[in-house]
């Protein structure tokens, strides 16, 4: 979106409401310039709900079914408003649709200038010291590198933001990216020779003068988190909020509010270390070795904590710590820590250090900190966990609950909250995620999708499919998707609980199916969401992050198959460490966490299948506890709009209407 001048200073807002509906009456100025336009009574409720709020201050929680139009309805009020406006989002296709096309769109239909700033993580930006450090040679890129640093490089000298996803066949998890992006532990701050150029710096500028700042779920919790520490702000204090898909902030928040230390992390800090003795950046040889011992030390130290962590023996994705493990932690895990803690001892002794060595040596300090608190494990607000990503073992402490930590260091700051989600609402009630935000006060409002599910859609259910535990599901499962996906002609997505499953339905039905395949893994996300749309007769397998935010308008998508109810792991650290939280206040966990977190994620994975009014589709779940427990008729109520059927031939019939 083009930067234009802000708006001018606000006036009241007592008008508000009624300038808002008047905007979203059927001969408005959004109908007559916005061709696509459609007066809506949903749309046009939240509209004026949302300039209620902003008028009087508050908080509004708003489940807009999908159709409802819920992005101009919050975004009019907030430009007409004339405040400066925060608007995060879950998923990174919204944030585009926001700020690549509604806004726009808003700005000619409006005859208003207003200005827009896309924000996101550091990480997303490329650092032009780092970049420039490999090139000439002050940093060593392995020969593999070199090429892609070349391409980047090339880029660089045309881009405007350094946002990463404009390279678009640039992979998801390029470690190569880690050393070259604006992460915080890659930054020396004001004394960097690119600072003026700097992509975070112009982005975070840009932001600072801009009406609407739009941010996701990520940033928002990273910036909370950095005030709660008070070491200053990431994005602009506004008092104007949107959160929008808010159903995602929850698993976000405790992400970022909890501690973390992983092998490559420690890696990455000995390589900085290592680079900064290469440079030159000492006044004697003697500084110079002291460092490099001390380097070398904490690289050994570090190789055996994590052959501790592991002991070379497979482990799940997340295992909590329990005394056996802590146990065997504990000694190489608080030499580690003192090995950090030696490396901003031997700085202490360097006369004038650079920037770089500072920066160097904040890290050290801080992730031995972390590892003692990780030790200690003694704080009952956290559980302790081991986790086992594609770069190495990771030890996590995350927050149990989050609630009071997004009400006191985000709902609080701020006059005016908007919450809203087409799912957001379990058994017609937000008590479910009114306990798991933190949110005490404010009105709400439910409104139903615009679609027509008795019309648009229908509901499989296979007869006689085995339990998810018995060994013959997946076999079962496999058959089902073929029989359902020769009357689809593909057209489908297959959402899994797990890579697991995927896998190994994959195996069963790659050679059998006519119809293009695309897996979960093979591509970065980008590549394959365009390849599937861009293929007659699709099918894509994908998990959990494949649930939400994806748009696929139109007969490219007519089939949407649920491999097993979506419930969280009972197994998984957090998972369990609710659940136990719950039952120690005397409450259900089953009934007030695991049923009402599976339900929204099941509605997540329904609304994929429908984004317009022509389209039609059927939703299969494999998993026959939804009719077999009496749970399952909680998943079937928030379904309860689309018939069921039990046979392909059905489904046939629905698809030939």
């Amino acid at each position: 979106m083009p930067e234009v001048s802000s708006i001018p200073d606000p006036p009241g807002l007592e008008g508000l409401p009624q300038q808002v509906a008047a905007t979203f009456d059927k001969e408005s100025i959004l109908a007559r310039a916005l061709p696509s336009f459609e007066a809506r009574n949903g749309q046009r409720q939240m509209a004026i709900a949302v300039a209620e709020v902003f008028k009087s201050g508050g908080l509004l929680m708003v489940e807009a079914g999908t159709g409802t139009g819920k992005t101009l309805a919050y975004l009019v009020p907030a430009i007409l408003s004339k405040r400066q406006v925060l608007v995060s989002t879950g998923t990174k296709q919204l944030q585009d649709q926001i700020y690549y096309k509604d806004l726009p769109a808003l700005q000619n239909a409006l005859g208003l200038d207003f200005s827009a700033a896309y924000m996101k993580g550091r990480g997303n930006y490329l650092c032009l010291h780092r970049l420039n450090a490999y090139r000439t040679g002050d940093l060593l890129a392995s020969p593999g590198d070199q090429t892609t640093i070349e391409t980047i490089a090339e880029w660089a000298e045309q881009t405007n933001t350094g946002d990463r996803s404009e390279i678009e066949d640039l992979p998801d998890n390029l470690p190569l990216w880690n050393k070259i992006s604006g992460t915080s532990e890659n930054c020396i701050g004001s004394d960097c020779p690119k600072h003026q150029e700097c992509f975070v710096t112009q982005m975070r500028q840009q932001a600072a003068e801009s009406d609407v700042v739009i941010v996701n779920h990520h940033l928002l919790c990273a910036d909370a988190a950095v005030r709660q520490s008070a070491y200053g702000e990431v994005i602009p204090s506004c008092t104007y909020m949107v959160i929008d898909e808010a159903h995602g902030l929850e698993d976000v928040a405790t992400q970022y509010f909890g501690i973390a230390v992983s092998s490559s992390k420690l890696e990455r800090l000995i390589n900085d270390g290592r680079r900064n003795i290469d440079q030159g950046l000492f006044e004697t040889p003697n500084e110079s070795e002291h460092l490099a011992k001390a380097i070398e030390d904490l690289n050994d130290k570090a190789k055996e904590f994590f052959t501790a962590v592991q002991d070379h023996r497979p482990i799940p994705e997340r295992i909590r710590m329990g005394s056996k493990l802590l146990e065997r932690m504990t000694a190489p895990g608080r030499q580690l820590a003192s090995s950090l803690r030696a490396i901003g001892l031997t700085l202490d002794l360097v006369d004038e250090p650079s920037e770089d060595l500072l920066s160097f040596g904040r890290r050290a300090d801080e992730l031995s900190t972390q590892i003692d608190f990780l030790l200690d494990a003694n704080d009952d607000r956290f559980v302790y966990f081991l986790e086992h990503q594609g770069q190495g073992p990771l030890v996590r402490a995350s927050p149990i609950d989050v609630s009071s930590i997004i009400r006191e260091v985000l709902l609080k700051r701020m006059q005016t909250t908007i919450v809203t989600s087409a799912t957001l609402a379990v058994d017609g009630s937000f008590d479910y995620q009114r306990s798991r935000l933190g949110i005490e006060n404010g009105s709400e409002l439910q409104l139903a999708s615009e679609f027509n599910y008795a019309d648009q859609t229908v509901l499989y259910l296979p007869r006689q499919m085995p339990e998810p535990r018995e060994p013959n599901f997946a076999k079962a499962s496999a058959e089902q998707i073929c029989q359902l996906l020769e009357a689809t002609k593909g057209r489908a997505f297959l959402l899994f609980t797990s890579y697991a499953n995927m896998h190994e339905v994959h195996q069963l039905i790659e050679s059998t199916l006519p119809f293009p395949l695309f897996v979960q893994g093979t591509s970065p996300r980008s590549v394959l969401l365009r390849d599937f749309r861009c293929t007659t007769n699709a099918v894509l397998l994908a998990t959990a992050s494949f649930w939400q935010g994806i748009d696929v308008v139109g007969d490219r998508l007519s089939c949407v198959v649920i491999d097993k109810l979506p419930f969280s792991p009972p197994g998984d650290p957090i998972t369990s460490a609710r659940l136990e939280l719950i039952a120690k206040r005397g409450g259900n966990p089953f009934n007030e966490y695991q049923v009402p977190l599976a339900v929204l994620s099941l509605l997540q994975g329904f609304g994929r299948l429908i984004r317009h009014r022509q389209d039609r589709g059927v939703l299969s779940i494999l998993d026959p506890r939804v009719i077999t427990k009496g749970y399952g008729r909680r998943f079937l109520a928030s379904l309860s709009s689309t018939p069921i059927v039990r046979e392909v031939d059905q489904v046939s019939r629905f698809l030939d209407k």
